[in-house]
């Protein structure tokens, strides 16, 4: 039920700013009339519904896509495909589809909307960087965000992380209609404002579910240091060979950073992922118990 509530909540957050957007743009762009505020407040709506629709149903095509996942059967890929049916059989899980994305930056990702609309992906530089164990470890971490249901979550927060960086954008150009100081100042306050949202989006659904999934996935397989040994190797072929076209708005989605930036301090408040020494640590104090 909490997954419905933290999907709900998305959505509303997205149709209340492109609400607020909307009027302010419909103030200072037109005859700043309520007539004028209401229609653009309803143009807004309708589109923020159309984007929260669009993204429940269409997330997991949008996101195999973006990343030019090719779906594999079991001969396409042994290793692979019987390490997800193996987690699947033993959790009680639904078989999820299986995909390989040719990227050379080891790391992995599910998306979908819940255990029977799944996917696992894993990089080909995954497969080459983990042996078996490390490999089982980390997708059972992937199929643990299937079994809590984060993978809903993390496709529908995408979307509204990529729609809220085009409606600063629009924001922006908008602002260049506009003579009236007031409005190239709230306007412009919008376009830095915006974005920030979004990242807010992004952190309050990616740092709390990954130490969840890496707690869930180490239970599933009975091996937590299997992950911890991954993750470290994960840590540092992302720094060496991180991806270059990746796009920000879904860098949450992947189980370490792609962009290979460690955050030191008070930075690592502001990134996607929790410290991987951190999750590492949880891993070591969950075997120690086992």
């Amino acid at each position: 039920m909490g997954y419905v509530i933290r999907t709900a909540a998305l959505f509303l957050m997205l149709t209340l700013i492109f609400v607020a957007i909307g009027s302010v743009l419909g103030y200072f762009l037109f005859d700043g009339s309520t007539e004028s505020m209401i229609l653009v407040m309803i143009v807004f709506m309708i589109m923020a519904v159309a984007i929260n629709m669009f993204a429940f149903f269409f997330s997991k095509s949008i996101v195999l896509r973006a990343h030019r996942v090719k779906i594999i059967e079991r001969n396409d890929n042994p290793r692979l495909y019987n390490i997800v049916e193996g987690i699947a059989r033993n959790s009680g899980m639904p078989m999820p589809q299986v995909g390989i994305t040719n990227n050379p930056t080891p790391n992995a990702f599910a998306t979908g909307r819940g255990p029977k609309n799944a996917a696992v992906v894993a990089t080909t530089g995954l497969l080459n960087l983990l042996d078996d164990s490390e490999l089982k470890g980390v997708m059972a971490h992937e199929m643990a965000h299937v079994r809590n249901r984060d993978v809903l979550i993390m496709s529908v927060a995408a979307s509204i992380a990529g729609a809220i960086s085009i409606l600063a954008r629009f924001t922006l150009f908008s602002s260049f209609r506009s003579r009236d100081t007031g409005a190239l100042i709230v306007m412009f306050i919008a376009y830095l404002t915006i974005p920030i949202a979004a990242m807010l989006v992004q952190l309050s659904i990616s740092r709390g579910r990954e130490y969840k999934a890496d707690e869930t996935g180490a239970k599933m397989v009975n091996d937590p240091m299997s992950l911890a040994r991954a993750l470290d190797k994960l840590e540092n072929g992302n720094v060496m060979n991180p991806m270059m076209n990746e796009n920000p708005s879904s860098a949450h989605m992947w189980i370490a950073n792609p962009f290979g930036k460690r955050k030191k301090g008070g930075a690592s408040m502001f990134s996607t992922h929790p410290p991987i020494e951190e999750r590492i640590r949880r891993l070591n104090k969950m075997a120690g118990k086992l």
